[in-house]
């Protein structure tokens, strides 16, 4: 049971073990999308039709017809990854031997549903996915276990979840497999670790130049799937900000000031620090390096970067 990329890779891992016999798969319904906004099949239901599965995309699975559908396959287990709806009881007591969650963190850190872009919006040093056995509080299920992931300034929310899609389906192959044959138990979470990952707004990825460096770093880093993080020029043209590097932690100034601008980026005056813009992306064009932008949106030194929120 799942929807985007990060859970495509599950099933396919599912798929290539012959351990497992997947019987069903069960994905979001298509959905709008590209600029023409056709109907689009989730990543998991593309994999699940090319592969002639028996697939579903109930608008919800907690329907009694639908249950009674899935009750009728006599299922095993159910393994899920951001799938997208929450599951009534009635429908988990339908697998004798549970439904299992593959969990972008290090629970109990970062329940909820953006755990890969709040541990990198935080500064995480180091971050990891879980398998878990669903309950009915988020999140909070045993755990039957962890893979780790350290986290450097460059990690991006693009190279973090394949990676721990990746590391997920380890999961799958190893504890998972122990777990279905007697051979693992699942360990209680402890409580006290416990931080939320809420829905991502798109208001977050307003640039605010009051904050530090560092904390405007992290913020590309955690949104780099989107909403992409944007400021405003002088002349209220929004700038997307695809890629900064810290290039000074302490200097002090007036937010959003830009120190300079060359070839190698736009050094741009936060609240704390300096940040050298070094990809961007104007209005309705793609995202190029700061030597291509600045070709057509030239900086002068002294010029003030609006925060994101401004108008």
């Amino acid at each position: 049971m799942g929807t985007p990329d990060f859970a495509r890779i599950a099933l396919e891992a599912l798929l290539a073990d012959s351990h497992f016999d997947v019987v069903a798969v069960v994905s979001q319904p298509d959905r709008p999308a590209g600029r023409k906004m056709r109907l689009t099949p989730s990543p998991v239901r593309r994999v699940a039709i090319e592969k002639g599965l028996k697939v579903f995309t109930p608008e919800t699975v907690n329907d009694e017809e639908f249950r009674r559908e899935i009750a009728s396959l006599a299922i095993e287990s159910a393994v899920v990854v951001a799938f997208g709806q929450l599951l009534s009881d009635e429908f988990l007591a339908l697998f004798p031997k549970k439904a299992v969650n593959v969990h972008g963190s290090l629970l109990p850190k970062w329940r909820g549903a953006a755990p890969i872009q709040r541990s990198l919006m935080a500064g995480d040093s180091e971050t990891g996915v879980a398998l878990q056995i669903i309950v009915k509080k988020l999140d909070a299920g045993p755990v039957l276990g962890v893979r780790r992931l350290k986290l450097s300034d460059h990690d991006k929310a693009t190279d973090v979840y394949p990676a721990l899609a990746k590391l997920g389906s380890e999961l799958l192959a190893v504890e998972y497999m122990d777990y279905l044959r007697g051979n693992l138990t699942p360990i209680e979470q402890d409580d006290r670790g416990v931080t939320i990952a809420t829905k991502i707004k798109k208001s977050e990825a307003a640039i605010d130049w009051k904050k530090s460096a560092r904390e405007i770093l992290n913020l590309t880093r955690g949104l780099a799937l989107g909403p992409i993080p944007y400021a405003r020029r002088a002349d209220g043209a929004t700038i997307k900000v695809h890629t900064v590097t810290v290039v000074d932690e302490d200097r002090i100034g007036v937010p959003g000031t830009v120190r300079g601008a060359s070839d190698s980026g736009i050094e741009v005056q936060c609240g704390h620090g300096v940040l050298l813009l070094t990809e961007l992306q104007p209005d309705s064009r793609s995202r190029m390096p700061a030597k291509e932008y600045l070709k057509g949106y030239p900086f002068v030194a002294g010029e003030i970067l609006k925060d994101g929120a401004s108008t």
